[in-house]
């Protein structure tokens, strides 16, 4: 027995636990193997020490899951465990878990390559989350980058099993992550020559200067040397490995993402749908931004110059803050109803490398840590407003800092599983996209500008159930289609279609197509997610009738914690 397995059993009581018990100790247990996830959940112990990543440290996990479900398998028998909390906790335990171990035994993490989703991001990672405010801190910084090299090397041999199973990541994930390591070494012959882990560590207090200079500079050579490792071999061994997964890999993980085995062909279908939809309500949108406009993403470069823009950006990160700030005055105690320490959200600038996309990273269980909005700046310093306001109302409030924000608020009512790391990604998204939608149904978005730039959104996630599901499963494009009928997807069809109709920039759209083919059935969820929120409301509101009150349905919604798309709908439309 392992222990880890251990260390979850310590929690038992002497009539055994109940599913939520069960839940938050396999919490407590994959804290000891994941000191990553550790940090994230603001527990100290974690904040000095990395996983291990290589084939033994994945099976390590994929024991403590199968232990898990055997123990729930129990748990789920006694008395107590048929309550409405109890049985949705063990849903959502078992989904998960299963889920998980379908990834692990199919061998995906043998060959986990992907521009945002790797053991070295998750590494760099964690790094930007860390507690710094005190010399203690700073020295679980140095010790955590002296981890780096032992992390690395675990990946690495991980990788290298992948080969010899023949398990390979597609080129042009490797080709994306080797430059991504080079410029956040300082290789890329743009940076200056200047090591990120340097740089970050030079912010630390001068009495620990030498020993975090030394430490980063550990860090610094095993990223570098890693980079080498896939320049020169990984790589060479890999080329001419497909790019897509085919439909059995991409239903494995689109259950992961999604919490659901979806019917692929019906959600392609629907991705069509809307994006049909969609693009009638930008070309009325864009003909009030730039009458005669030949199309609305015309009118989107026209905004790009001509438009209203934040311009600096220590500037565009004040002005995020204050655009959430204004978001939660405004829906506290008339959409929302939120607690103190909900209300506190922080606008970041995200460090250089990072992928092209904002994100947001969740409080710790303590609140000690708040919630944080990141945006990559890519270089740029002047910020078209109608690129960023729909886009903070998803990562910020409303979108996903008071859906996790909340979580944590009430993960002791639930179990800290469901509130932090089960969650499902297709719910999450699926909330933000919601709260997009939200805000322009209670007249946030309040010119054409704005409501292009939202609309323009919408329509990337419709183009993400297109292109993600097209390409990996080859599917053919519909003879409806303005582009190309008939032929069937591939990554670079894809990325034409996505770069024709995405007012984002070519570096943004080429990020996004890297993305998609590295996290096959992630990006679906979007879409897919929002859909499931909008069935439940319309069920809600259809059972209440007049008596339909929107701020306790999204308090109650919002305090459910995670939930697969199997089960949202019906969760939702019982509130």
């Amino acid at each position: 027995m392992s222990d880890a397995t251990n260390a979850a059993q310590s929690t038992e009581s002497a009539e055994g636990p109940l599913p939520r018990q069960v839940a938050d100790a396999y919490v407590d247990a994959l804290v000891a193997l994941d000191p990553i996830t550790g940090t994230y959940l603001g527990v100290p112990e974690s904040h000095s020490r990395l996983p291990d990543f290589s084939p033994h440290g994945q099976e390590e996990l994929a024991r403590l899951g199968r232990d898990t479900l055997a123990r729930l398998t129990e748990a789920e028998q006694r008395p107590g465990a048929g309550s409405d909390a109890e049985r949705r906790c063990a849903r959502l335990l078992r989904e998960r878990l299963s889920a998980e171990l379908a990834v692990h035994e199919a061998g995906e993490g043998l060959r986990a390559v992907s521009n945002l989703h790797s053991p070295v991001h998750a590494v760099r990672g964690v790094l930007t989350v860390m507690p710094s405010e005190t010399e203690e801190d700073w020295a679980a910084v140095a010790r955590r980058l002296r981890a780096v090299p032992a992390a690395l090397e675990g990946y690495r041999a991980s990788l290298a099993q992948g080969l010899d199973r023949g398990l390979a990541a597609g080129p042009r994930q490797v080709a994306t992550v080797v430059g991504q390591l080079a410029e956040w070494t300082g290789d890329d012959g743009e940076g200056g020559g200047e090591s990120w882990f340097v740089s970050f560590a030079g912010e630390g207090p001068e009495l620990l200067g030498e020993e975090l200079a030394a430490a980063a500079g550990e860090a610094t050579g095993a990223v570098r040397e890693l980079r080498s490792w896939l320049v020169k071999v990984y790589g060479p061994a890999v080329e001419g490995a497909p790019e897509t997964v085919g439909r059995e890999r991409y239903a494995r993980w689109s259950r992961y993402w999604n919490g659901t085995d979806l019917d692929l062909d019906e959600a392609y279908a629907y991705g069509w749908a809307e994006f049909h939809r969609l693009l009638a309500q930008m070309r009325a949108e864009a003909e009030k931004v730039l009458p005669g406009a030949a199309t609305p993403w015309e009118a989107l470069r026209h905004l790009d110059t001509a438009g209203e823009a934040v311009e600096g950006v220590e500037e565009v990160r004040d002005w995020l803050q204050a655009l959430m700030d204004e978001a939660i005055e405004s829906l506290d105690g008339t959409h929302f109803d939120l607690a103190e320490r909900v209300k506190r959200v922080e606008s970041r600038i995200a460090p250089p490398g990072s992928a092209a996309a904002p994100y947001y990273t969740q409080p710790s269980l303590d609140f000690s840590r708040p919630g944080r909005t990141w945006l990559p700046t890519l270089g740029e310093t002047r910020f078209p407003v109608y690129d960023l306001v729909s886009t903070w109302y998803h990562e910020g409030v409303p979108g996903h800092h008071l859906q996790l924000a909340q979580w944590t608020h009430v993960a002791g009512e639930l179990s800290r599983y469901q509130t932090t790391v089960g969650m499902v990604s297709a719910n999450a998204e699926g909330w933000a996209l919601y709260a997009e939608r939200l805000m322009d149904e209670l007249g946030f978005l309040r010119n054409a500008e704005r409501r292009l730039g939202y609309l323009d959104a919408q329509m990337m996630r419709a183009l993400r159930v297109i292109v993600d599901i097209g390409m990996h499963l080859e599917l053919e494009i519909p003879a409806d289609s303005p582009f190309r009928p008939g032929e069937r997807w591939t990554p670079e069809l894809a990325q034409e279609f996505y770069g024709m109709h995405c007012g984002r920039p070519a570096d943004f759209v080429e990020s996004e197509l890297v993305r998609y083919l590295g996290m096959p059935g992630q990006a679906i969820g979007y879409k897919l997610g929002e859909r499931a929120w909008l069935k439940g409301r319309d069920a809600a509101r259809a059972a209440h009738g007049d008596a339909f009150d929107a701020k306790r349905w999204h308090m109650a919604a919002l305090s459910q914690g995670s939930l697969g798309l199997d089960d949202l709908v019906a969760e939702l439309s019982a509130l």
